[in-house]
């Protein structure tokens, strides 16, 4: 793994003058453990721009940009390439984040104009969510004010505080989000009469 590692931050080294974005990109790789998807990625921009394909190993784009006289050039193609797929990838995320918004919303929707009223699970798990957060902050404030550090030798607390803290934005971007507006033409079009 050093030595990958090492072939990794050579390509960075050689191209940073270019492609600063690729660079760094490949100077995050860790010194031990795995190569992060991007380092891959970017790899296969240059791979792609040097005519090597983006399955090319690193040490053969090392090789290939090392006695490319047009590396400049190509580098920001490469870096162009990257971008452009680093982009198509965060549209795909957020369509999927979208369509589960939607999705929620959507069985809210049915849920309502079948029993002519809104889902009480969800909203009681959402004030279950609320009073948990008030309840763990009204703990936190209570041990500042005493200066009491509060010790977790396991980590667990702080893992259940974050998780609680995330739950909390959740619930909250569901009740007052950007979707929040279409929520209420959705309620007023379930209380209303059929067009005769």
């Amino acid at each position: 793994m050093p030595e990958e590692r090492n072939v990794f931050q050579k390509i960075g080294d050689a191209i940073t003058d270019y492609a600063p974005g690729l660079a760094g990109v490949l100077a995050l790789v860790p010194g031990v453990g795995t190569v992060p998807a991007a380092a891959f990625a970017a790899v296969g921009a240059l791979g792609r721009a040097v005519g090597l394909g983006s399955q090319a190993k690193p040490e053969d784009v090392l090789q290939a940009i090392s006695v490319d006289p047009e590396i400049r050039l190509k580098a920001l193609v490469a870096e162009n390439d990257f971008k452009a797929e680093m982009g198509r990838q965060e549209i795909e995320k957020l369509k999927t984040e979208l369509a589960d918004v939607q999705s929620a919303r959507q069985r809210e929707i049915e849920i309502t104009k079948t029993t002519g009223k809104r889902d009480t699970n969800m909203i009681i798990t959402g004030w279950f969510i609320i009073l948990g957060y008030i309840g763990m902050m009204g703990f936190l404030l209570y041990h500042a004010a005493h200066n009491q550090p509060i010790k977790d030798d396991t980590g667990i607390l702080f893992m259940l505080m974050g998780n609680l803290v995330t739950f909390v934005g959740m619930v909250v971007a569901y009740q007052f989000g950007t979707t929040r507006s279409s929520q209420a033409k959705t309620d007023i079009i379930a209380r209303s009469q059929p067009i005769k």
